[in-house]
């Protein structure tokens, strides 16, 4: 005798959450990269994201392609929607998006966003300081994206060329920082403080990316006269939070 329906939509549920979950934690992702993060065959992939997209939960997108391509049609790569970012989302949006908005009134506009918005990170990277400095200079980025994680960012880190991309699969004010990037710019002040070099902000999901992309410079070793060979991290992190045009 089969399960009952009930128990059978019940595992539904339960697997496209996993799915809906995985996209979060790790970014855009494959039907490969999915079966093989959740063990399920290609084919139950698919048929759980059709329901996801059909849901309004996940969108298919063209998959990026770093360096010299391949041949055939690049696999596509499904992202969570606006909606589906909804889901895991429990922040009160409009109460602080009123709270800022008054704010900006009565205490002197962008700058005092941007003040808030400093003060708050700066209360925020208290708690990943310990963790970041303990790490070192080579596992500062990985111990910064796991401290972010813990906060609900699901961030990783990666190598890449000349340096290190911090990314944040998740954003729990998302829909604040649409409305005031000076979140944004205050965070990537906060990151390069922690990280001691000038970082720079690739992509924003408030910008409508993906993913919050951070590249790390290579922090070079200075020479015998204790002169560094290289000039990326003489740059300030004053811009660092703004997206690129």
């Amino acid at each position: 005798m089969g399960a009952p329906q009930e128990e059978l939509a019940t595992g539904e549920r339960s697997t496209r959450n996993r799915i809906a979950r995985s996209i979060l934690d790790h970014g855009p992702s494959t039907v490969a990269e999915l079966a093989g993060r959740l063990g399920l065959t290609h084919a139950a992939v698919r048929r759980h994201l059709d329901a996801l997209v059909a849901d309004d939960v996940v969108q298919p997108r063209e998959q990026r392609v770093y360096g010299a391509r391949t041949r055939g049609r690049p696999a596509k790569a499904f992202a969570l929607t606006d909606c589906g970012r909804d889901a895991f989302d429990q922040s009160y949006d409009k109460l602080a998006m009123d709270a800022l908005r008054w704010i900006a009134e009565r205490e002197g506009g962008d700058e005092a966003i941007l003040a808030f918005a400093r003060a708050r990170f700066a209360e925020q990277a208290a708690n990943y300081r310990q963790a970041v400095e303990a790490a070192g200079p080579e596992g500062r980025a990985e111990a910064l994206a796991k401290a972010l994680s813990a906060d609900g960012y699901a961030a990783t880190a990666r190598s890449a060329p000349v340096g290190e991309q911090l990314c944040q699969h998740h954003c729990p004010v998302v829909h604040v920082a649409e409305k005031f990037p000076q979140l944004c710019e205050a965070e990537t002040e906060i990151f390069s403080q922690l990280l001691g070099t000038h970082v720079q902000r690739l992509a924003t999901i408030a910008h409508g990316d993906g993913v919050c992309t951070t590249f790390i410079p290579e922090i070079s070793k200075p020479d015998h006269f204790g002169h560094h060979a290289s000039a990326s991290t003489a740059s300030t992190a004053s811009t660092a939070g703004r997206n690129p045009a």
